[in-house]
């Protein structure tokens, strides 16, 4: 993607889109959700159902279901996030005509526009029927951010050159299965069953369970309808099948005349977070809520106290005003201030598609940072979402072998693995092993992220609860994990896969992954460090009390500071960090000649085994591996570790191992833009930094992986170029025990404008070229410290201050 853009091509507070294409259509659905965090709505539009072109979806957080599958003679249990009952679907025809089938239809003009600054959905549409019939329709949709039980449609409907007998269908529709992504099709995909369908004066309702974690979903639907703006009840029928309700409104109408149906719905499960009555609960809220106007107002003003907290204005560059506003909006739909009350994680794909089953992976890494910088409680969540499951963790280690708590590489319902050990190779028809579930760095970004909060937060009450316990139990499995090794004198960790996943297996590690992963050891080290430092902020009673909780002895923590100092990290004569043991023995793969084969080589893994050939017998990465470290932390704190271990770096080496693995680098993650265009930045390569950025911003608005943003969007990269706005462009890192700024704006960006907070204190932000302005807001206060440019100064608070730069 390029930066460039023609003035007035992009809205600065929406998303949208002229015309129809149906090869796109699946992404656009994906990019035009509404929701709140408690739910998700795809934005297909109300008259389609499910087909090649189209997907309605709702999704709730943390609600899944597993089933088991016959594949190739094997019975395989996949859990799945569910797509519950489409209770969007209203369509119309005149007279006895089909109704509306928009893949079929002429249509005469369509446009359709996502507010991002309240969460609304409008569509305005022409088509002409077969006799030639021209009829508008115009929906807008919300999901409430005021109250997240609660969604509305505004339908109207107008004929233009004609008059004549126009009925409207409004459904609640449980009938459906999840077929969101097209390999998962061969695999069981029925997870509701019906319990209860049934309609009363202007109220519809239905109610459905999951087949096997038995969570009923409800869903009451009350209709009102309107000619010309006025009230007008419409004699409507309904009819009920099993898992499904159809209502249905006949009325006549002549030409431009308009008939408007509101279609209020409330919905609740029966999950342990949720409500114990879901049936009851949507029922009664139906009775206590206004017109689609009342509660799109609500959730107009709930939107505006977020935007308030979260927003990043940028001027000069609208294309990445509008995405990155675009990008936040599609956060606070996957995780918003309700999320506080919700026990799930942040699911890979967001509230928004079935990609990876709507499992939580390492992607929270890139996610969670923002979230502790604009909204601490929403992290906090999140947090606890791994705690309520570190014994599924500490199970899940005995099994292997090891001790304390390792998190499983995707996460479900429970917290057990939901990785497949085993795959079917669709060429041969075999069975193989799939190393996939040995990426056991998703405990490294889980306890990352339990640090990152503390330090931001500096929220000791969450440290003493369950903060150190979760931290101090994953540095327990890691050290379970460090072997020592009599060849090298040192301490190795194998049985692992590191970020770039195209490495399953190297002849070093028996039992499949690979030995000494950089990034793990790096990262392992500083773990170790940095639960020494925890401990002793932490008050001595409540260090006490963790300690003797999980029997943590003081020779286990001796042993933990002779293990951070003696991983082996092995580092060639140039001073380039070797992946792996055994990665400078692999082949070089001509990229070139691979790029010009295949255009596309961002999967190079599935190229190189439909050619017969093995990713893990080349020097190449899916992404950034290595060098993920250098985004995790700084520079000298790894500098600080590989010469606490005995290893001497050159000067420049950072540069010089970006260079090394990014010429090595497929970019099959959307993440890997992000990585490396943060890493540029950090070493003056501001042009190519900026180009990466750039590409990442505009990932899921351009699909740029062909397809997959149709089945979800992509939350890591979404939030990590928002927080990369703030961390790389504007300079602020929230790294070191104060805060340190050294901005470098884009070219073509004028200004840039946020607020966060940060140990207490509440920042307002404006970056310009040369220019920083910065108010620091504290009651108790009086100045804070923080490092400008390099250089540690005393800033007064509650006054704004400008520092040329």
């Amino acid at each position: 993607m390029n930066s460039k853009h023609k003035e007035g091509q992009y809205k600065p507070w929406s998303l949208e889109y002229h015309g129809y294409d149906p090869k796109k259509e699946k992404s656009r659905e994906s990019l035009l959700a509404v929701g709140n965090g408690y739910l998700g709505v795809r934005g297909a539009l109300e008259e389609t159902r499910a087909c090649d072109t189209n997907y309605p979806g709702t999704y709730m957080a943390g609600l899944y279901n597993r089933l088991v599958s016959k594949v190739a003679g094997k019975d395989i249990e996949n859990e799945d996030f569910v797509n519950c009952p489409n209770w969007a679907y209203i369509n119309f025809r005149i007279g006895d005509t089909p109704w509306l089938d928009i893949n079929k239809t002429e249509i005469i003009s369509f446009k359709r526009i996502l507010d991002l600054s309240t969460g609304k959905l409008t569509r305005e549409l022409v088509v002409k029927g077969n006799k030639g019939n021209e009829t508008a329709i115009t929906s807008s949709r919300v999901a409430s951010m005021d109250n997240p039980h609660l969604a509305a449609i505004q339908y109207t409907i107008k004929p233009l050159n004609y008059s004549g007998e126009i009925e409207l269908i409004s459904s609640l529709d449980g009938n459906i299965i999840n077929d969101g992504v097209p390999r998962y099709r061969e695999l069981n995909q029925q997870h509701l069953k019906p319990v209860e369908e049934g309609y009363g004066g202007n109220t519809s309702w239905l109610v459905v369970e999951t087949t096997q974690s038995g969570i009923e979903v409800a869903q009451a639907a009350r209709h009102t309808t309107l000619k010309n703006g006025n009230p007008m009840p419409v004699k409507s029928t309904c009819k009920t099948t099993k898992g499904k309700v159809d209502c249905f409104f006949p009325i006549s109408l002549e030409r431009n005349e308009v008939l408007t149906l509101e279609k209020v719905v409330a919905i609740h499960t029966s999950k342990p977070d949720d409500v114990k009555s879901p049936l009851a609960e949507s029922k009664n809220l139906l009775k206590n809520v206004g017109s689609f106007n009342t509660i799109l107002e609500a959730s107009g003003q709930a939107w505006k106290k977020i935007w308030d907290k979260i927003d990043i204005q940028i001027e000069g560059d609208p294309k990445s005003q509008m995405l990155a506003r675009l990008h936040l909006y599609h956060l606070m739909v996957a995780a918003s201030p309700h999320n506080v009350n919700i026990d799930a994680g942040i699911a890979a794909r967001g509230l928004h598609g079935e990609a990876y089953r709507g499992h939580i992976f390492w992607d929270e890494l890139y996610i969670l940072p923002l979230y502790c910088i604009f909204m601490p409680d929403v992290a906090k969540s999140i947090l606890n979402y791994r705690y309520r499951r570190i014994n599924k963790a500490r199970e899940y280690a005995k099994e292997y072998g090891y001790k304390g708590a390792m998190f499983p590489w995707q996460s479900g319902s429970d917290g057990r693995e939901e990785t497949q050990v085993i795959h079917l190779n669709p060429v041969s028809g075999k069975w193989g092993d799939d190393y996939s579930s040995l990426q056991r760095h998703i405990s490294i970004a889980i306890a990352y992220n339990t640090w990152y909060y503390f330090q931001v937060t500096e929220d000791m009450a969450f440290m003493e609860e369950a903060g150190a316990e979760l931290f101090l139990e994953i540095c327990r499995f890691w050290a379970s994990k460090s072997v020592f090794d009599e060849a090298t004198g040192r301490f190795s960790i194998s049985k692992v896969m590191g970020p770039d996943e195209f490495h399953e297996q190297h002849k070093a590690s028996k039992g499949g992954g690979v030995k000494d992963n950089a990034y793990t050891n790096i990262m392992v080290a500083w773990l170790f460090k940095e639960a020494e430092i925890i401990l002793e902020k932490m008050p001595e009673s409540a260090k006490e009390k963790t300690l003797q909780k999980i029997s943590l002895s003081t020779g286990e923590l001796e042993g933990w500071k002779k293990i951070s100092t003696q991983l082996n990290i092995p580092v060639s004569e140039e001073g380039i960090i070797e992946q792996f043991d055994g990665y400078f023995g692999l082949k070089e793969l001509d990229w070139d000649g691979y790029r010009k084969k295949y255009n596309n080589i961002y999967r190079l893994d599935r190229i190189l085994k439909a050619e017969g050939k093995s990713p893990d017998e080349y020097k190449l990465a899916k992404q950034a591996d290595t060098l993920m470290a250098f985004y995790n932390l700084d520079e000298e704190t790894i500098s600080g570790i590989m010469e606490g271990s005995g290893y001497q770096l050159p000067e420049g080496y950072l540069e010089k191992n970006y260079t090394y693995y990014l010429n090595r680098t497929s970019h099959g993650s959307t993440l890997s833009r992000v990585v490396h265009a943060y890493l540029a930045n950090l070493f003056g390569g501001s042009e190519l930094g900026s180009q990466l950025y750039f590409e990442a911003l505009g990932s899921d608005y351009t699909d740029i992986q062909g397809g997959t943003t149709a089945e979800g969007i992509h939350a890591g990269v979404m939030a990590g170029t928002a927080l990369m706005a703030i961390t790389s462009f504007a300079g602020v890192n929230f790294k070191k025990e104060c805060l340190s700024i050294n901005p470098v704006l884009p070219e073509n960006w004028k200004c840039i404008k946020f607020n966060f907070t940060f140990k207490n204190a509440h920042y307002f932000v404006e970056v310009k070229p040369g220019l920083f302005k910065i108010e620091i807001k504290n009651d108790i206060l009086g100045e804070v410290l923080v490092e400008f440019s390099n250089k540690k100064i005393n800033l007064p608070t509650n006054k704004v201050i400008v520092l040329d730069y």
